[in-house]
């Protein structure tokens, strides 16, 4: 007696590739208010308030300048850090590595934690919820080891961003206030938080201009040829409005 056949599995539906999506209507619609060329700071802020409402979250204001820089030169790198005259819209998370009055002025300015050994061993455990860290100068040799898990992440203290010092409640007090850092990336680009849009739109303009006129005044002795070839202001889910440098 011939044995029943095996019936064969199912035939798997082929998933049907759709690809990457498009841009949302509302980013469609964002766009066609953008001029095409570069226009005064200003006109861009004001165009830029026009998408305020369009989602349901505050909105994150940066500001992005384009520089003639070579970023392969050591003596040509734009790096530090700025006060904005109206904050970025967002209480910061600092940590500071200090200890005896130091730590005390520290947890007296703001700071969220502070500590020496057992701070650092925390953070060698994956903790980084904070968005700040903070060094005194004696306390590098315990944070230097941290560069592995601070340094791609942008939180490693360094004494040109001004978060290796010893005046660490000054620091405190100002991060806490709205200072942002920046350093310029492979493509010579330097781009910085300037706040919410929810912000009234001269209070955005401000922002803005104070992080521009601080880049402007930071132009490298040794370059050559046009410093600023671009600027642009955007919000987090809209498009990039130029600006006439």
């Amino acid at each position: 007696m011939a044995e029943a056949a095996t019936p064969a599995p199912p035939a798997e539906k082929k998933k049907r590739n759709k690809g990457p999506k498009g841009p949302s209507k509302r980013f469609k619609q964002a766009t066609e208010k953008v001029p095409a060329g570069a226009v005064p700071l200003a006109e861009a802020v004001k165009i830029l308030k026009s998408f305020d409402g369009t989602t349901k979250f505050d909105q994150t204001v940066e500001v992005a300048m384009r520089l003639g820089i070579d970023p392969k030169q050591a003596d040509q790198l734009v790096r530090g850090s700025i006060v904005l005259p109206h904050g970025i819209g967002k209480t910061q998370r600092v940590v500071v590595f200090a200890k005896g009055e130091a730590a005390a002025a520290a947890e007296e300015a703001g700071a969220d934690e502070v500590g020496q050994e057992e701070l650092a061993e925390k953070i060698k455990g994956g903790w980084l919820e904070f968005d700040v860290c903070i060094a005194a100068p004696d306390m590098m040799g315990l944070v230097g080891p941290l560069g592995r898990v601070l340094g791609p992440r942008g939180l490693m203290p360094s004494p040109r961003a001004g978060t290796v010092t010893p005046d660490v409640a000054k620091v405190v007090q100002e991060y806490k206030a709205g200072k942002v850092e920046f350093r310029n990336d492979s493509a010579g680009i330097v781009h910085a938080r300037a706040g919410k849009l929810s912000f009234d739109a001269d209070k955005i303009q401000e922002n803005v201009q104070a992080f521009i006129d601080h880049i402007v005044s930071l132009q490298p002795q040794t370059l050559k040829g046009t410093y600023v070839k671009g600027i642009a202001v955007t919000a987090t889910m809209s498009p990039g409005i130029n600006v006439v440098a």
